[in-house]
C-alpha cells in the first residue's frame, strides 16, 4: 500500500485517462502525505477514484506516471518493466544485426518509464536518471540491468549526475553500480563502422546512438560530393560520409569533439586526406564559407530544452538553415535536424519552409527522419517524438 497520494482537481484526469504519462502540477487539488523528491505516489480523481502511480517531483510536471495500473513498485515490478523493454528490442530488425552493438535498452516515456534511459555499449550499460525517483532506485535498477541482459552485460555506469534536477540537491556521483569493467570507454561498432565512445566525458551517455539509421541514409547520398557535417561532435556522420564521399569537413567548436572526429575517420578510413577537422563556431564558418560544399548536415544541439525559449530556438534554426541554404551548390542535398523535444514536428518544418523562401532557391524534401526503434515513440506521449529531421534537394 502506498500512503502518499495525489488528487486531481475535477476534470483535470482527462489526459491521464488517455494514458498521457504526466501530471502537471496546476492540475493537483490537494496532497495526502509528506511528499520529498521522488517518492512514489499514487494519483486520484477527485472523487477518490485511482488513476496511475509514479514519481513526485515539485517542478511543473509533478508526477511522471510509470503504471497505470495499481501496483507495488517492487524489484518483480522493475524486473518485468525491463524484461518488456528487451522483449521489445528482440521484436525489432536491432537483434539481428550482427554489425551493432550499441543500442538503447530502456528509453524514458517510450518503455513507461519516464526519466530512466540505459544505454548499451558492447558488454556496458549506461544508465541515467533525470529524475530522482529513478535515482534513488539506480542501485536495485543496475542489478536488475545485469540480471535481465544476462551474459550480454559484464557492469553498468551510472551518468545521472549532470542529468537530474539541480535543486533536489542529491550530491549524484558518475561511476560503476554493478559488475566489473575497467576504464570509461570503449569501441564500439554500428553498422560495421567502429567508434571510440568514452561514457565518462561524452554527451549524453557518450554516443548520439539516435542517428543510427538517418546516419547509415546520409551514405546513400554522399558519392563523389564534397560534404560538410556542422556540429559535427565526434564525427558519426563524417565517418558514414567517408564511405564514398569526394571530401568529407566535420566543423565543431570543442577542440576535443574534433580530435575525437580525427580518431574515428582514422580507426575506419586511416590517414585518408578527404577528411579534415575544423575547430570553428559553426555560424561564423557557414556565413564565411565560400559555396563549395554540395551535401551540408546541420546537426546542432538542442536550441530549446524550455518552452519558454521556443520562439527563440525557431529563431537559430530559421537562421542556420537560411544560410546553409544559400550557400550549397546547386543540385545540394541538406540533412537538417532538431532535436528539441519542445519543438514540433509541425513547429521544425514551418521554420525550414520560411528559411527556404528567404533563400530563394527551390527546394524539394526527399526523405522526413525521426529517431530509430529503440528509441520508441509512446503513441500517448507525443512529446517524446523529440528528434525531427529533413532531407532537402537545393536546386
Amino acid at each position: 500500500m502506498i500512503n502518499k497520494q495525489i488528487y486531481l482537481k475535477s476534470g483535470k484526469e482527462q489526459s491521464l485517462k488517455r494514458f498521457h504519462p504526466w501530471v502537471f502540477s496546476g492540475a493537483i487539488a490537494r496532497k495526502k502525505g509528506t511528499l520529498f523528491e521522488g517518492d512514489t505516489v499514487e494519483v486520484f480523481t477527485s472523487e477518490g477514484s485511482y488513476l496511475a502511480t509514479g514519481h513526485w517531483s515539485p517542478g511543473s510536471i509533478a508526477v511522471r506516471i510509470f503504471s497505470f495500473t495499481q501496483c507495488i513498485p517492487d524489484r518483480d515490478f522493475f524486473r518485468t518493466k525491463l524484461k518488456n523493454a528487451l522483449l521489445y528490442r528482440q521484436s525489432t530488425t536491432l537483434f539481428s544485426d550482427t554489425s551493432t552493438n550499441v543500442w538503447r535498452m530502456v528509453h524514458g516515456e517510450g518503455d513507461g518509464l519516464p526519466g530512466l534511459i540505459v544505454d548499451i555499449y558492447d558488454n556496458v550499460a549506461v544508465m541515467q536518471a533525470h529524475t530522482a525517483g529513478f535515482w534513488h532506485l539506480r542501485e536495485m535498477l543496475a542489478g536488475l540491468i545485469l540480471e535481465v541482459m544476462g551474459e550480454r552485460i559484464v557492469a553498468v555506469y551510472d551518468k545521472s549526475e549532470a542529468t537530474l534536477p539541480f535543486m533536489a540537491g542529491l550530491g549524484a556521483e558518475n561511476g560503476y553500480l554493478a559488475g566489473e569493467y575497467h576504464g570509461n570507454d570503449a569501441v564500439v561498432v554500428e553498422n560495421g563502422l567502429k567508434f571510440r565512445i568514452n561514457w565518462q566525458t561524452g554527451q549524453k551517455t557518450g554516443f548520439f546512438i539516435d542517428q543510427r539509421d538517418n546516419r547509415e541514409l546520409l551514405s546513400h547520398y554522399t558519392t563523389g560530393r564534397s560534404v560538410l557535417n556542422m556540429f559535427g561532435y565526434t564525427g558519426g556522420f563524417s565517418v558514414y560520409a567517408m564511405r564514398n564521399a569526394a571530401a568529407v569537413h566535420t566543423v565543431d567548436s570543442s577542440p576535443i569533439a574534433t580530435s575525437l572526429a580525427d580518431e574515428n575517420v582514422k580507426m575506419n578510413f586511416s590517414d585518408d586526406p578527404r577528411h579534415k577537422s575544423i575547430t570553428a563556431d559553426a555560424f561564423s564558418y557557414l556565413n564565411e564559407m565560400k559555396p563549395e560544399y554540395d551535401l551540408i548536415i546541420l546537426d546542432p544541439p538542442a536550441f530549446a530544452k524550455h518552452q519558454n525559449v521556443l520562439a527563440n530556438a525557431l529563431q537559430g534554426y530559421r537562421r542556420i538553415n537560411a544560410m546553409a541554404l544559400k550557400k550549397i551548390k546547386p543540385g545540394g542535398i541538406l540533412f537538417t535536424f532538431s532535436c528539441s523535444q519542445v519543438v514540433s514536428r509541425d513547429d521544425f518544418r514551418k521554420t525550414i519552409f520560411v528559411a527556404a523562401a528567404n533563400s530563394g532557391r527551390r527546394v524539394r524534401i526527399m526523405h522526413q527522419m525521426s529517431q530509430p526503434p529503440d528509441h520508441p515513440v509512446n503513441i500517448y506521449h507525443p512529446e517524446s517524438e523529440y528528434l525531427k529531421g529533413l532531407v532537402l534537394h537545393v536546386e
